[in-house]
């Protein structure tokens, strides 16, 4: 290999090997500074007679176009990876979204909510609404609980100041007594009262609040009322439900005598799983019973001609339930990281 071949095998490796135009520089002063490689060849020409100094510098010459070559083109390789990793900083893609275009989804609460009115709508049931600030006859004594009941001690709630006996509902059974009259009302003078079969969900309130309560909640209540209407019926409508519910029918249901000052008999339903993480498990899940004859006279019906069943049960237990959610108040804490789980 002649020495000039050596000197650019020597430039390209250099320039190769330079990472940025410093480098580069600094590889170029090597052999086209005033002191390189070849300067210092071209220099040496003047030694030399005419006819050698003539072949020699068209070799020297044709060493340095190739040198000058290979540092151009390292130059142009450095910009364009320069110029690569800024646009991989800087990059706009226009094919993402914009910022704060992204999508929102319904609470659990309220898809347990949608889940369960599409459910009893099925068996032909209607929504029913009410409000939620209530008087104190819709309340409780309406719903056979008097004033100074000792059932009124597990419904304490929030009064409204500067309003005669007028509160934040602690329940949606009042619900049922304006269905009642609002039905009866329609079809009076009717020789046969039509079925009123209503469900009726809403926020409640109660002085209360742990893991598995909180001041505000949601509940919804269940109305049947109309001729031969039977505790066995109600048992079976809640089966149906909880099965369509929990997509299973992998279940047990069992009825514990209780106590509600509006209906008679009274039980607590109780359900367990047959399988899962809460298999052989009993939860308790709702309140039902026989609507009692003072309940139907206050609605406006006749408890001699008619008869009913009613239960209540926790909109957000049934979500924590399905989803398996063990604190309550998760539900309520909008925190986005946890609600966007539910999201479709």
């Amino acid at each position: 290999m002649s020495q000039l071949d050596e000197i650019l095998l020597q430039a390209q490796t250099a320039f190769a090997q330079a990472t940025d135009s410093n480098a580069l520089e600094q590889a170029k002063a090597l052999f086209l500074g005033k002191s390189g490689q070849i300067t210092e060849l071209l220099k040496g020409l003047g030694k030399l007679d005419a006819e050698a100094r003539r072949a020699a510098g068209a070799e020297i010459n044709a060493c340095k176009t190739a040198v000058e070559a290979a540092l151009e083109a390292r130059r142009d390789a450095l910009r364009t990876a320069a110029l690569e990793q800024q646009l991989a900083a800087e990059a706009l893609d226009v094919t993402l979204p914009g910022r704060g275009a992204g999508h929102g989804g319904l609470h659990p609460v309220t898809r347990t909510q949608e889940r369960y009115e599409t459910l009893f709508h099925s068996i032909g049931f209607e929504v029913a609404d009410g409000p939620e600030i209530e008087t104190d006859w819709y309340n409780f004594t309406a719903l056979n609980t008097p004033e100074n009941h000792p059932a009124r001690s597990m419904h304490d709630t929030f009064y409204l100041q500067n309003g005669e006996n007028v509160l934040l509902r602690t329940h949606t059974s009042p619900v049922q007594i304006r269905a009642m009259q609002a039905h009866a009302k329609l079809h009076a003078g009717k020789d046969v009262m039509p079925d009123l079969r209503i469900i009726a969900p809403g926020r409640v309130y109660r002085v209360d609040s742990d893991a598995t309560h909180s001041p505000m909640f949601h509940q919804v209540e269940g109305l049947w009322v109309g001729k031969d209407i039977s505790f066995a019926g109600m048992k079976g409508v809640i089966i149906d439900f909880l099965q369509r519910f929990f997509e299973t029918e992998e279940l047990q249901v069992r009825l514990r005598p209780s106590f509600f000052p509006f209906t008679e008999p009274s039980a607590e339903i109780d359900f367990a799983f047959m399988t899962g993480p809460n298999k052989g498990r009993w939860l308790e899940i709702s309140g039902c019973g026989m609507v009692h004859p003072n309940v139907l006279r206050f609605g406006g019906i006749d408890p001699e001609k008619y008869t009913g069943f009613a239960f209540g049960m926790g909109l957000d237990r049934l979500t924590m339930l399905r989803y398996g959610v063990n604190d309550l108040r998760q539900f309520f804490e909008n925190d986005l990281r946890f609600l966007s789980q539910f999201s479709e």
